[in-house]
Parts: structure tokens; sequence; C-alpha cells
């Protein structure tokens, strides 16, 4: 009952904007990645390029010195920064390619490296919520339904609490992800990496990329609202 109940309805949402996000994703990545950028700047070439105009070092390769390492990993849209080694990996398609899609990607993942660097709020806070990411939704779960099945309410309440931490490490992704999407674009336009008539399809790509966390935002919005029913019920 726990998992098949009629509070599932209020997930469908949430469901189905997450599943149009990833087709929007997906779509754009498939269609820019097939467009080469004129100036033939390709992925870890950009990003260096924005990191550099950011005051920062940029080295290719896992050194990373005083500065950031870029390397390539294996996957697609693998792509992320590791503030604690701090490397900036990018997935082998975006390394190396040319395209579009690839420019707008390693420069955004390089918007993550100069927060960090700048000490960003926001990315100092999510970095804070992690653990929750990571073990919230499954450490909730299971305070949740040994609260129910002993009939043990503060089990039930400190698993909506903890399942709470994973809802704000998903609100404050959002300004994390949109800031360094910006960033990349400025910096893109900035330093002339792609032509003034292909920043729109470089945005798409961004935009379609934020839409996932959004995605990710009103899903979790919806399972604590879902959570929060289930413990009002048991109580």
């Amino acid at each position: 009952m726990f998992f098949f109940d009629p509070t599932m309805i209020i997930l469908i949402p949430g469901i189905l904007l997450a599943i149009y996000a990833q087709y929007k994703v997906h779509s754009a990545f498939a269609k820019c990645s097939k467009i080469p950028s004129r100036r033939g700047i390709t992925g870890r070439e950009a990003a260096r390029i924005v990191l550099e105009s950011a005051g920062m070092e940029a080295h290719f390769g896992e050194d990373a010195g005083k500065g950031v390492g870029i390397s390539a990993i294996e996957g697609s849209l693998s792509d992320h920064y590791d503030p604690r080694s701090r490397q900036l990996r990018l997935s082998e398609p975006v390394y190396k390619s040319t395209s579009l899609a690839a420019i707008g990607i390693a420069a955004h993942e390089a918007g993550h490296a100069i927060q960090h660097h700048q000490g960003y709020a926001p990315m100092a806070a999510r970095s804070i919520l992690v653990p929750f990411a990571t073990f919230g939704p499954f450490a909730s779960m299971i305070l949740l339904i040994a609260g129910i099945i002993m009939a043990h309410p503060l089990l039930i309440k400190i698993g909506v609490v903890v399942f709470s931490l994973y809802v704000a490490f998903a609100l404050v992704t959002l300004p994390v992800e949109f800031n360094a999407s910006s960033r990349a674009l400025k910096l893109i336009e900035a330093n002339g990496i792609v032509s003034a008539d292909e920043i729109p399809q470089v945005r798409q790509v961004l935009n379609a990329a934020a839409m996932t966390y959004v995605a990710g935002a009103v899903m979790a919005i919806l399972s604590l609202l879902r959570l929060l029913i289930i413990a009002n019920r048991s109580d």
C-alpha cells in the first residue's frame, strides 16, 4: 500500500514532465551535435577559453596543477565538473567535437568550475547537501516504511525531514545550473567561440538541459507532498 496507493496520482505531472524533458534534451543534443561550428573550436578548447577568460588556469589531462584539468571520459552526456579534484570531465563526443552542442555543454561545465573558483554561494550549499541527494530518498523510504509498519510516528517524521533535505538539494540545483548556463553563453559570445547567428542553437541545447533539472525539482516537490499526505494519514 505504501508504493501503490491513491497518492501515486500526485506524481503523474512530474513523471510526464520528466519524460518530456528527457526527450527535449536528447532531441536538442542530437540535432545540434550534427551542426559543426564555423570556427572549428572543439569542446575541450571551448572549455579552456571560457576558463582562461575568467582568469583561471586550464590544463588538458588529469593534472589540474593550480587550475582546472580538462579530460575526456566515456559515456554520452556524462559531462560534469568535480570540485574535489578540480577536474572538468567531458564525454568523448563533447571533448573532441566541434559541434554547437559540444561547445555549449563544455562551456556550461566550465561555468561550474568558475562558480567553484569564485565561491558561488548556491554551489557551496549544494555541495553540503550532496549526501542527501545520494542517500536521502533511500534512507527516507526505509524510515517511512519502518515507521508505518511499527506504527511509530517519529520515524515517519524523520523520514519526511530526510526527504525534505533531498528536495532542498533539487531546489538549490536550479540556480546553480541556470547560472552556469548564463555564464557559458556570455563567455562564448564575448570570446567569439561561435558566430552570433549560432548562439540560438547553443542556447537551445542549454535550455533543454536546464529543463531536466526543473523536472527533477518538480518531481521532488510532488514526492514530498505525497509523503506528507501519507505521514498525516498515518498519524
